[in-house]
């Protein structure tokens, strides 16, 4: 497995101004950085003064959308840098091209949801931007908890991360709780999260007892079987390269696997690999030596391209 010692090298905390991502972000964002409909590409927009005015928002949210931006990986830094940072010259991904383009994006609106499953995948394939959402989710189940609980948790595993120890506890909580109103429905408390497209996926759910969650353990039957396999492959590439098999059980339980960031069980994983993966050219669902794995002929990041180009074409 690739070493992930150095897998928050490039996170920071706090830093999307304690705003969750909103409608239309991600497109104002990818679109002003990259252009569209004639309107030139500005690579550093979110650092001109008249950000504001071009992005038509106030400025606490135009660093906002940059954070939130990076994070899903729709744009990136023109030039690859040593350490990570937030400002610089910018350009859309390949990603974020693939999906947000005006003229030839997949889902340039986010209308399916299955994109905003493949946006939450996004969070935690390298370089992870946001290592609060990284941490939260691969804890394990942590049961019913407050936004502060949750808080605790995280900065309890952050301690041990050398590239995260800077940051202070008011950081984490501002996280844990941009976190929570990020996935759990809306309430009252919490009305202005109705802009959050991400609460559509129902990650998080309320529990009985007032301002206390818990993540969402069922099958999930608004997130794809395409995006789930081609997380798998994103999965197998990012942090098993140069392996051809990958088992079942890394795919449910692997640090940033797709059943630990999906929140589904290896069972429910094995079932619908098996229900696509026959449409997919070179992978092959297997058994060897009592365990299941998925095997493919063909590298796994030209794979998950592949199945997200039959999903949404």
């Amino acid at each position: 497995m690739k070493d992930t010692k150095d897998l928050y090298d490039y996170g920071f905390f706090a830093r999307h101004e304690t705003f969750c991502p909103r409608y239309g972000w991600l497109k104002k964002g990818f679109d002003g950085v990259e252009g569209y409909n004639g309107v030139q590409k500005e690579p550093k927009i979110f650092d001109a003064d008249d950000a504001i005015e071009k992005l038509g928002v106030g400025k606490n949210m135009v660093r906002s959308i940059r954070f939130w931006c990076l994070a899903f990986k729709v744009i990136e830094h023109s030039e690859a840098q040593g350490k990570f940072r937030i400002g610089g010259e910018l350009k859309g991904s390949q990603f974020g091209k693939a999906l947000l383009s005006t003229d030839n994006g997949w889902d340039p609106y986010l209308e399916d949801i299955g994109s905003l499953w493949l946006l939450h995948w996004q969070l935690f394939v390298p370089p992870i931007v946001a290592p609060a959402w990284s941490i939260a989710m691969n804890i394990g189940d942590i049961g019913i908890f407050t936004i502060k609980e949750l808080g605790h948790v995280i900065n309890e595993h952050r301690g041990r991360i050398d590239s995260l120890k800077r940051y202070s506890d008011s950081s984490i909580e501002k996280d844990a709780s941009c976190l929570t109103r990020m996935y759990a429905p809306p309430t009252k408390s919490n009305s202005d999260e109705i802009e959050c497209p991400f609460t559509c996926i129902e990650l998080l759910l309320p529990s009985e007892r007032k301002q206390t969650y818990r993540f969402n353990l069922e099958n999930k039957s608004s997130l794809p079987d395409d995006v789930l396999m081609a997380s798998c492959f994103s999965y197998a590439h990012f942090f098993h390269p140069h392996s051809k098999t990958i088992s079942l059980n890394k795919l449910a339980y692997g640090q940033n696997s797709p059943g630990v960031v999906f929140k589904l069980s290896e069972s429910e994983i094995g079932n619908r690999i098996e229900k696509v993966v026959n449409k997919i050219g070179d992978a092959d669902f297997i058994e060897s030596y009592g365990s299941r794995q998925l095997q493919f002929e063909q590298t796994p990041i030209d794979l998950y391209w592949a199945t997200l180009k039959d999903y949404y074409e």
